[in-house]
């Protein structure tokens, strides 16, 4: 089988051609039919987050090395079970739960296996579906997508998980409050479409392209603005019942300063970008001011079941998508670097 992967931090993927894996124990060999490309590959990449100050997150020094087959929103057909995965249905079309780790200690045994602090992530420690077989490790990582269009449920893995869960994170949706939304890419459009069928009545969208602005004001935000126009935090602080929650899809000093200035007070700030640099804090002011800061970091299985069930009961599509062939991987992430990308690229291999 074919597989494209970071052989050295910094450079393009290289195709690699190897022989066809064998599964073992509970693992189960899925062939790929779709895999979304996300910006978390690009890091990966490039080897490292921007930590701000000049320091850097040194990803091989967090046990990531090359190579690295890329690739986490992950859909296919199941092809080859393990001889201890159980009685699966060769040829079922399934979504994959990427975000796997160790399995014994304290936040798997609670269900929160994204937050190990040893994950075997697929894509990032685990080769991932930037190929055309993936080895899954048990099957209760893989998620019947019935009815859904293949290309949208494969970004269901990592794009609407992580607006999913961070919507989650904002706690209730009373009707008059307003909840921003910073980014209008991938994971802003998600987030905008789920906001809605959790019953968010009032959502602003902030992005600095115009094109994106557009796309949020089409598909119903009720509020857009360029946070770079100096009257939008003041278009902010004076909505009636104040902003109550911002939710970060970029995560850098600007979208950080732009949303912790306009908060109310008792407001929320959930960062989920990782784009990079640092804020100064006051610190007297989170208390003053009554700020909840939160990070969120993908999004567990029991959220992801959840949010197939969603999107299957509301017949939501969450974002664009653009399929393309396996075998531009390298094209797909140059166009996404470049931000040539309105929605989510995907890979699609075997039809």
């Amino acid at each position: 089988m074919k597989r494209f992967a970071v052989t050295e931090f910094g450079r393009p993927l290289c195709t690699l051609v190897e022989d066809d894996p064998v599964p073992r124990g509970t693992e189960v060999v899925v062939d790929l039919e779709r895999c979304g490309v996300c910006h978390t590959d690009l890091h990966l990449r490039e080897g490292h987050y921007d930590l701000g100050g000049g320091r850097r997150l040194s990803l091989a020094e967090r046990g990531v090395t090359p190579p690295v087959t890329l690739g986490h929103e992950i859909l296919g057909r199941i092809a080859q079970p393990g001889p201890e995965a159980g009685d699966l249905a060769a040829g079922r079309r399934v979504l994959v739960y990427p975000w796997i780790g160790c399995g014994t200690c304290h936040r798997c045994r609670e269900g929160d296996e994204n937050l190990c602090a040893a994950g075997r992530c697929l894509g990032v420690h685990r080769p991932g579906g930037f190929a055309e077989k993936v080895v899954v490790p048990h099957p209760r990582y893989l998620i019947a997508v019935d009815g859904l269009d293949p290309s949208a449920a494969a970004t269901l893995a990592c794009s609407g998980l992580t607006a999913y869960s961070a919507l989650r994170k904002v706690g209730g949706a009373p009707a008059r409050d307003w909840l921003l939304l910073i980014g209008a890419g991938g994971l802003g459009q998600s987030a905008l479409g789920l906001a809605r069928a959790l019953g968010h009545a009032r959502v602003a969208v902030a992005d600095t392209a115009p094109d994106k602005r557009a796309r949020a004001a089409a598909l119903g935000a009720d509020l857009v603005l360029d946070p770079a126009d100096p009257e939008a935090r003041r278009v902010l602080l004076g909505l009636e019942t104040g902003l109550s929650a911002a939710i970060d899809f970029v995560g850098n000093a600007e979208t950080a300063r732009f949303a912790l200035d306009a908060l109310r007070r008792g407001g929320r700030y959930v960062a989920v970008g990782m784009f990079g640099g640092e804020i100064p804090l006051s610190l007297p002011l989170l208390p003053l001011r009554a700020l909840t800061l939160t990070g969120s970091y993908v999004g567990n299985l029991g959220e992801l079941n959840d949010l197939v069930a969603l999107v299957q009961g509301h017949g939501l599509t969450l974002v664009a998508t653009e399929t393309v062939p396996l075998a531009q991987a390298e094209d797909a992430m140059r166009r996404l670097a470049a931000g040539d990308v309105a929605g989510r690229i995907v890979l699609a291999h075997g039809e």
